[in-house]
């Protein structure tokens, strides 16, 4: 059932092509999870040498009948798409064990959840999993990397000239970091986007038993409420579910919500747990960004002319921008966890876009803003986050490794010594 791969020569080089081949070494087999698009076939048929497609119907089925046929082929053997026969990660698994935990074997793709209830063993030890994000604006070539954010947690840092504009980072938002279309023209991005949400909301869910109009109309509430912590009852209300305020139409929206956690096609970021010694209370409840910034600017049929002329729209599409690109750098920190990237707000008013926590305790604050206006604010915003936790003795690590200002538009990625926070454009930001 294998078939032979070649290597394609438009493939454009990502960020976890290292990290891919570092666990291949490792373990038996890894999986790529990640939404539709985002590039998970082009990054595993780049380092494997033979591939099952379960998106084909007729391979599909010869694979239900006998979970082993999707395993044949040259390794490392591509199984693309395994989630849609869940037994096939214990298939997996046992074959691994059989080999004696030969590494590099098999590179498993996902584009969505598969049923729990349906997968007898979680693989530790034999599969690893790796999270597929789409491409950030450094591997689209639109960001130096100069600044790095594992050099920022080591005390490193070289000034860097960015001369950093907004229109362009209008663009940006709007092309997004689709694999399939780069340098394609900003009409294709749209068609793209339209054929993905028509597969995604009048055939996927509803196969799933969902609405597709329901959840358009929650994926449109999420969209507009991207980088707030937002609440059941306002997806209720925005989705018009025709309930009310009701428990079945919470219930309703959280289900929908999961579905699209489920598809990768969401993202929850969840407040930070700080180590702070104060009566204000911290609120954790999650805020949504869509896999893409492109995705929220679709639904809300934004373009690069409305954004200019759109200032506060403008900032929330930016911020979900830098928290894509910071979880797609984050994710390749040796040190950093899986959720490692969240958010603060507490009840004294206190909010910071973004809290990066390292497994051994290291964290950084980051404030993002459009241009430089708002400066004294953000850093002001910073400098109490520090002085918060700094009054907690017990705190393990009470001095930040770093505090910045992530930027759109801005002339120099700096460091003011006077406030101790660094400026940093996000077209300078990097691994």
């Amino acid at each position: 059932m294998g078939k032979d791969l070649q290597t394609v020569d438009s493939y454009i080089p990502r960020l976890i092509d290292r990290e891919l081949a570092r666990k291949l070494q490792t373990f038996g087999a890894v999986e790529i999870a990640g939404t539709m698009g985002c590039g998970k076939t082009w990054t595993s048929t780049a380092q494997g040498k033979s591939m099952t497609r379960l998106e084909d119907k007729p391979i599909r089925m010869v694979a239900e009948a006998d979970p082993q046929t999707a395993l044949m082929g040259d390794l490392p053997h591509v199984i693309d798409e395994w989630q849609t026969i869940p037994a096939l990660w214990d298939t997996v698994r046992i074959a691994v064990d059989q080999s004696g935990t030969l590494p590099g074997q098999f590179i498993l793709t996902a584009s969505s959840q598969p049923r729990k209830e349906l997968i007898l063993h979680s693989g530790a030890g034999r599969i690893s999993s790796i999270r597929m994000r789409t491409m950030s604006l450094l591997e689209k070539g639109l960001s130096s990397g100069k600044v790095s954010l594992g050099g920022l947690f080591r005390g490193e840092f070289t000034p860097q000239l960015v001369q950093q504009k907004l229109w362009p980072l209008a663009q940006y938002i709007c092309q997004g970091g689709w694999p399939a279309l780069a340098n394609h023209p900003e009409a294709d991005v749209a068609l793209y986007l339209d054929s993905y949400f028509d597969a995604l909301f009048d055939v996927i869910l509803p196969n799933l038993g969902l609405r597709s109009l329901e959840a358009r109309n929650a994926a449109l509430s999420l969209a507009k409420h991207q980088g707030s912590p937002v609440t059941l009852s306002t997806i209720v209300a925005n989705a018009q579910f025709g309930e009310g305020p009701s428990k079945g139409a919470s219930e309703k929206a959280s289900k929908y919500i999961s579905a699209l956690q489920e598809m990768y096609i969401v993202e929850a970021i969840k407040g930070w747990d700080a180590p702070v010694r104060s009566k204000s209370r911290v609120r954790t409840k999650p805020k949504y960004y869509f896999a893409d910034p492109s995705m929220g600017a679709r639904l809300l049929d934004v373009t690069p002319d409305k954004l200019v002329q759109d200032g506060q729209l403008f900032s929330v599409l930016f911020e979900a921008m830098c928290m894509h690109d910071l979880l797609v750098y984050t994710a390749l920190l040796p040190e950093a966890g899986p959720d490692a990237v969240h958010y603060y707000r507490d009840s004294d008013g206190l909010e910071t876009d973004a809290v990066i926590e390292l497994r051994d305790g290291r964290w950084a604050a980051m404030e993002i803003e459009l241009g430089e206006n708002k400066m004294k604010e953000s850093i002001r915003s910073l400098s109490r986050l520090r002085n918060k936790i700094a009054a907690n003795p017990a705190a393990r690590n009470p001095e930040p490794s770093f505090l910045a200002v992530l930027v759109g538009a801005g002339e120099y990625a700096r460091y003011d010594p006077t406030t101790g926070v660094y400026i940093i454009p996000l077209t300078a930001l990097g691994v």
